[in-house]
């Protein structure tokens, strides 16, 4: 009985050492990561094998998603502006929402269903089936072979998958609200050009680099790391994909907050 009760009392501790711990671990593998750096200048034709992996092939759903986006953005935000008579002031609602947040936030949440999670699913069949361990014994640095180009191709496919979203979500919802709700086309464009500033797209590109670190940082390390046959290739992908999303919203919130009080 008292064993059972100092289990239950030790059993939050334990699991909090235990996330700390692993988060120390992940801190002191992108250290190691980190100092290879210099080798992404070595290995070109596998970052641009990324780039096309990674960048072109979540063009799609990308565009898709910004699509429909703007598209129900518009629907929505008509629905409460036509209620006070102010449907001209939607344009630079939907300007900003979509460039500072939305923007960012959805493609990343993409980019992580198409390529994060086929990303530590690759890695981590290279893992357990040892293709990663003769990298090594053939005396290939493999972090600097298999990580770098991926993190590096990430970093910076993910903003301008985020400009293609803006364009093409912006697009849609002036297109829905004009052609289809009846909005003037004049004054949708007018808010837009006079309250839009260059920083409301700028804070959500800079997200978008500081996003796409972070998913392949962490997707790269959860599948360089998996063990456990099929089974850990599964459950790595699964990490991989709760964790980067997870990721993006904390690191949102603090970016937007950074940004507000340095004034973007």
């Amino acid at each position: 009985m008292i064993e059972a009760g100092l289990a239950a009392v030790g059993r939050p501790f334990l699991s909090l050492y235990m996330m700390i711990a692993r988060f120390g671990t992940f801190l002191i593998f992108q250290a190691s990561v980190m100092r290879r750096w210099s080798s992404f200048f070595t290995h070109p034709r596998l970052f641009l094998a990324q780039m096309e992996t990674i960048g072109f092939g979540t063009v799609g759903v990308v565009a898709l998603t910004a699509l429909f986006t703007g598209m129900v953005e518009a629907i929505q935000l008509y629905n409460g502006f036509h209620e006070f008579g102010v449907e001209s002031f939607m344009g630079y609602t939907i300007f900003v929402s979509i460039t500072k947040e939305l923007g960012p936030v959805f493609a990343s949440l993409m980019l992580i269903s198409r390529a994060i999670s086929a990303m530590a699913a690759e890695l981590g069949t290279m893992r357990v089936t040892e293709q990663i361990d003769a990298i090594d014994i053939l005396g290939v640095d493999s972090k600097s072979y298999l990580i770098i180009p991926r993190i590096a191709a990430t970093t910076i496919s993910l903003p301008l998958l985020v400009v293609l979203f803006d364009v093409i979500a912006i697009a849609s919802a002036y297109f829905i609200a004009t052609s289809v709700l009846g909005v003037n086309p004049t004054a949708y464009q007018d808010t837009v050009m006079r309250l839009g500033t260059f920083s409301d797209i700028g804070s959500g590109i800079i997200k978008a680099a500081v996003f796409g670190f972070i998913v392949s940082s962490i997707g790269t390390y959860i599948g360089y790391h998996t063990s456990g046959g099929a089974r850990g290739v599964g459950q790595a992908t699964i990490y991989a994909v709760v964790y980067s999303a997870v990721a993006i919203f904390v690191a949102n919130y603090f970016l937007s907050s950074l940004f507000m009080y340095i004034g973007w």
